[in-house]
């Protein structure tokens, strides 16, 4: 069942996002629509720059179950892209991504940091991995995944790197217009959201 909350204001927008966390986990049983959803998403965004909010990287740390994902699709008249329409991630494929410190910040790199992310898809579970690197003042996370395991019923069936050694330790070297990133504008002890590079919006949930 989906509700229609149309009528809730901007300054309830996070209050969607608890209610499409907590209705995914199935724990309510009304859900936000998927358009009423990606407004309040959008909501949340404006908010955050409005606002200039900052959330520190430990906020962030742990992992998180994927829940809702707009995509993106370019328009050619215009030059540029608009959000696609939306929809909750199959439960079925479950979707994770975490993020873990490995290293003490430095002057030069304040947040090191790695991420995983993984996806089930039947038996087989594929996971990838890399550095990642957070710049507290833009809520920015930058990444490259660099390795790439593959299990088939548990069993692992492919180990190997996607990225050149060097390449991988020139990470923290290279410029971040050039990499992958989440700009992450909710972040609650219960959810995350971000705009990705390409220019999508994701919701994910910490599992209870």
């Amino acid at each position: 069942m989906t509700a229609d909350l149309r009528s809730l204001d901007a300054s309830n927008h996070l209050a969607v996002l608890a209610q499409a966390a907590n209705a995914y986990r199935g724990e309510h049983k009304e859900r936000p629509s998927p358009s009423v959803l990606v407004d309040a998403l959008l909501q949340a965004e404006k908010a955050a720059k409005q606002q200039r909010l900052t959330y520190a990287f430990e906020s962030l740390l742990g992992q998180w179950r994927l829940c809702f994902a707009t995509g993106t699709r370019k328009v050619k008249k215009r030059g540029g892209i608009i959000l696609g329409k939306g929809f909750y991630w199959p439960k079925f494929t479950p979707a994770y991504i975490a993020f873990s410190a490995v290293t003490q910040p430095t002057e030069e790199i304040p947040a090191p940091g790695e991420i995983k992310n993984q996806i089930k898809l039947a038996q087989v579970l594929i996971k990838l991995t890399g550095p990642a690197q957070y710049l507290g003042k833009k809520n920015l996370l930058a990444f490259d995944f660099t390795h790439i395991q593959v299990s088939l019923f548990n069993r692992v069936v492919y180990n190997g790197q996607i990225r050149g050694k060097a390449q991988t330790e020139n990470f923290y070297n290279q410029s971040i217009a050039k990499l992958p990133f989440f700009a992450f504008f909710a972040v609650t002890e219960d959810l995350i959201a971000a705009r990705g590079r390409g220019g999508g919006l994701a919701l994910w949930i910490r599992e209870k």
